[in-house]
């Protein structure tokens, strides 16, 4: 007797819900999302939801390239034989499997022994059914999320469908498109699914790309909070920093801006201040980076402090725990440390944009006239002073002996590269990078 290896509820789906081959996505874009069909895609969610997290049949990463490197579709054929034996859920047995395994060693897959061992069949018998509920289920939810953007689902719709979204991603199945449709479903409902998500840990393998969705949930609350005025805020950041009309979605780049005595008096203004803000210690840092993704975190501070003058203790607290919300573990950081370790980036940040400016100056003349002191040479007289200093405590190291070696003109400049080059105190890194330009 033939055994089944799919439950009865996915058996007995209706069409084009039962068929395995192309033709049911294609009839699924045809149809209608009425709300009887709606009821439809979550009653085969319902059934193709499993008690446990699953494997997904794949093929194994060495016989795949292996066949890629010959421009070989063998095993893009050997796939095609599962729905061409098995072509509805009705079908999906161990011995319809069987018959597949025995094509595959006719021709000649590797990886198929031979004779098929029994634990073998069973192998890809339970991957091949994995990879039926993955296919329904991401049928399904895009039907969904198709309803959902139309704006037709009612709030015991949304409710059910985004229980079901959560249950998927939970057990690993059709993750990305589970996720889309509580995207789709927005703030509150999506958002707060997604929030409960990305805290759970039986969702860590999938938590990089739950969070990167939700993240952009929120990215909207952020963008309100920027707008608001810092009113009595307590500000973390030197006058200094605070003045500088440059973004951080810009990387606080200068971009055009001229080199007049202005602005020349305001970039020297900025490296002083930044020089001033308390570094955070070594271990601090390596706490927050450690268990969480660092470009992530750095996206809430950003979006909720995009300017210098934003960066606020009230602020800093705020980033702090949505950061908690979205599931980063600090490992007994508190509020504290953590606007230290990001007032250092950010002054980092600066630092480098700062450097960059400067040396992008021209060598000749400068644009604003004789009067105006824009030659790059002119800046070294005060700015070498500066780039060894960040260079020492580890501030935009690269942009500020790439100043140094572009000012090498310059007799302080030349002399801080040679500083920097032989200073046994320093990072081997950092002395291999000035001894790169020094002369």
């Amino acid at each position: 007797m033939d055994t089944y290896l799919l439950p009865a509820a996915m058996r007995e789906l209706p069409p084009p819900w039962h068929d395995l081959t192309y033709r049911r996505s294609q009839a699924l874009e045809a149809l209608a999302p009425t709300e009887e069909r709606r009821e439809q895609a979550r009653h085969v969610l319902r059934a193709c939801l499993p008690d446990r997290r699953q494997s997904v049949h794949d093929w194994d990463e060495e016989l795949r390239d292996f066949y890629d490197d010959r421009d070989d579709h063998t095993l893009d054929e050997a796939d095609a034989w599962l729905t061409r034996i098995m072509t509805t859920t009705s079908q999906v047995t161990r011995e319809r499997v069987v018959q597949v395994v025995r094509t595959w060693a006719d021709m000649g897959i590797p990886t198929v022994p031979e004779p098929p061992t029994e634990q073998w069949v069973d192998r890809v018998a339970a991957e091949w059914a994995a990879s039926v509920r993955q296919a329904l289920a991401y049928d399904a939810f895009s039907f969904i999320e198709r309803a959902t953007t139309a704006g037709l689902l009612n709030d015991a719709e949304a409710e059910d469908a985004a229980l079901l979204a959560a249950a998927f991603v939970r057990v690993g199945v059709a993750v990305e498109a589970a996720v889309r449709v509580l995207v789709s479903l927005g703030r509150p409902r999506g958002e707060q699914a997604l929030m409960e998500l990305v805290r759970d840990d039986a969702v860590r393998d999938f938590r990089p790309y739950v969070r990167s969705r939700l993240l952009g949930l929120r990215r909207s609350v952020y963008e309100i909070r920027a707008r608001e005025a810092t009113r009595d805020e307590e500000p973390l950041l030197p006058e200094g920093l605070r003045d500088l009309p440059y973004s951080w979605q810009n990387d606080f780049g200068w971009g055009a801006t001229a080199p007049d005595s202005h602005s020349l008096a305001r970039a020297r203004s900025a490296l002083e201040a930044c020089l001033a803000v308390e570094r955070a210690p070594d271990d601090a840092q390596m706490r927050s980076d450690a268990p969480a993704d660092c470009s992530a975190i750095a996206e809430v501070v950003r979006a909720l402090m995009p300017y210098p003058r934003l960066v606020t203790r009230e602020r800093m607290n705020e980033a702090w725990r949505e950061c908690q919300s979205l599931g980063f573990d600090f490992q007994g950081m508190d509020a504290a440390s953590f606007a230290k370790v990001w007032c250092t980036r950010i002054a980092d940040r600066v630092t480098a944009a700062v450097f960059r400016w400067l040396a992008d100056l021209p060598q000749g003349a400068g644009a604003a006239g004789d009067k105006e002191p824009a030659v790059l040479s002119a800046t070294a007289l005060w700015a070498a002073e500066l780039a060894e200093r960040c260079v020492r405590c580890g501030s935009a190291v690269e942009e500020a002996i790439w100043f140094l070696h572009r000012t090498d003109d310059v007799p302080g400049s030349r002399a801080a590269l040679a500083r920097l080059a032989f200073d046994p105190s320093l990072p081997v890194t950092t002395r291999n990078a000035a001894q790169e330009w020094a002369h």
